[in-house]
C-alpha cells in the first residue's frame, strides 16, 4: 500500500510533472497544496502541517542548528535566484554603489529571510559592507506586523528595529522614511510613476552574471524536507523524493527548450535558454548535494556570521543520508 502524503510546494515548472502525474513518486501517493512560500513556511515552521513541503534555507539551518527541527532534508532545490535585484534604494539620496549603505535605513521583512542572508552576504563579500553597518528596520512589505517566523539572537552590534506597527515597508520607502529595502519580492512603490525608486545595482544582470562568472554560485533559496518522524520510519522516502523531484526537473527542461511552441509567455525563450546554458552549462539548475557544496558551504558559513545559527551548520547535517547517493548502472 502507498503512503498517503501531503506535500506543499510552490507552483513551479520544475514541480508541476509530478502535480500532473508524469512523474511519479516511488510507494506514496501525494495530496499536493501549491501555495506561496511563506504560507508554506509558516505553517511548517510553527505546527510542521505537512509530511513533505519546500523550506526556507535559513529556517531550516537555524532549527537544525538549534536541534529541533521537524524536517530531515533532501537535496532538491525548489527556488534558487541571483539577490542583486533583492537591494531596492532611493534614487534621490545620494546612493551610488553598495558602500552608500553604510549607515542607513534599510527595510527588511524578516532578518533572517534567505533572500536577505543571500543580500548581506555579497554585500559583504564583495563590496565590505558588513551588517552592523547598516539600521535594519523590521516589517511587512505591504501589510503591517510582520513578525519573525523563528526566534532570533543577533550579535550585539546589528541593529534591528522593528517598522511602526501601522505601517510597511513600501508605504515608508515610497515616503522616504527608510533608504531602501532588502528582500524576496520587489514593494508596489517600485516603478511606481514619481517614485525615486530603483535597484541598487544599475544592470542587476550583468552583477549577477560577473558573480557567477567569478564565484560559481548559484544562489540556493528553498530546500525540499520531509517530515523526520516519517524518514526514520521509512528510510526509503527521502530517497524516493530525491529520485522523482529530480526526474520532474528534467522534464520541465525539455519542456522549456520546446521551441516549436512555447510553454512560458516570454519573448526570446530559446535565445534566453541558449545563454544561460552558455554561461551556467547545461544543467544551470542542479540537485544533490556534491554540485551544491560550494553555495552551501557558502550559505552555512554567513548564516551563523551573521548570528542566525548559533553554530556553524556542516552541509551533510542538512539532509537525510539515504537522499545524497545514488545508485549508477
Amino acid at each position: 500500500m502507498k503512503l498517503d502524503l501531503s506535500i506543499a510546494v510552490g507552483d513551479y515548472d520544475r514541480v508541476r510533472p509530478l502535480v500532473d502525474g508524469t512523474v511519479q513518486i516511488d510507494g506514496v501517493k501525494p495530496i499536493f497544496m501549491m501555495l506561496s512560500p511563506e504560507e508554506i513556511f509558516f505553517r511548517a515552521l510553527r505546527h510542521a502541517d505537512f509530511d513533505v513541503c519546500e523550506l526556507s534555507l535559513s529556517s531550516f539551518t537555524l532549527r537544525t542548528a538549534r536541534g529541533d527541527n521537524p524536517y530531515v532534508g533532501v537535496p532538491v532545490f525548489p527556488s534558487r535566484a541571483f539577490r542583486h535585484t533583492a537591494i531596492v534604494v532611493r534614487t534621490d539620496r545620494g546612493i551610488r554603489g553598495p558602500a552608500d549603505l553604510k549607515g542607513r535605513r534599510i527595510g527588511t521583512p524578516e532578518y533572517q529571510l534567505t533572500a536577505c542572508v543571500w543580500a548581506r552576504a555579497l554585500l559583504q563579500d564583495e563590496f565590505g559592507v558588513k551588517p552592523s553597518d547598516v539600521i535594519w528596520v523590521r516589517g511587512g512589505m505591504e501589510q503591517p506586523g510582520r513578525v519573525e517566523k523563528v526566534d532570533l539572537d543577533l550579535p550585539p552590534d546589528v541593529r534591528l528595529e522593528p517598522a511602526p506597527p501601522d505601517c510597511t515597508l513600501s508605504s515608508l520607502l515610497e515616503r522616504g522614511d527608510i533608504d531602501g529595502i532588502v528582500g524576496p519580492r520587489l514593494p508596489a512603490c517600485f516603478g511606481k510613476p514619481g517614485a525615486p525608486v530603483g535597484w541598487l545595482f544599475a544592470d542587476p544582470r550583468g552583477a549577477a552574471i560577473d558573480y557567477f562568472r567569478r564565484t560559481g554560485i548559484f544562489p540556493i533559496m528553498h530546500v525540499l524536507g520531509v517530515r523526520r518522524t516519517l524518514a526514520e520510519q521509512h528510510p526509503w522516502l527521502p530517497a524516493a523524493l530525491a529520485k522523482a523531484f529530480d526526474r520532474a526537473k528534467a522534464v520541465a527542461l525539455d519542456h522549456l527548450g520546446d521551441a516549436s511552441a512555447a510553454k512560458v509567455m516570454l519573448p526570446f525563450l530559446e535565445e534566453q535558454l541558449l545563454a544561460v546554458r552558455r554561461e551556467m552549462g547545461e544543467d544551470f539548475w542542479p540537485y544533490g548535494l556534491e554540485p551544491n557544496r560550494k553555495a552551501l558551504e557558502t550559505f552555512l558559513r554567513h548564516h551563523h556570521e551573521q548570528g542566525l545559527s548559533a553554530r556553524r551548520v556542516a552541509v551533510e547535517e542538512l539532509f537525510h543520508p539515504g537522499s545524497v547517493e545514488t545508485f549508477k548502472v
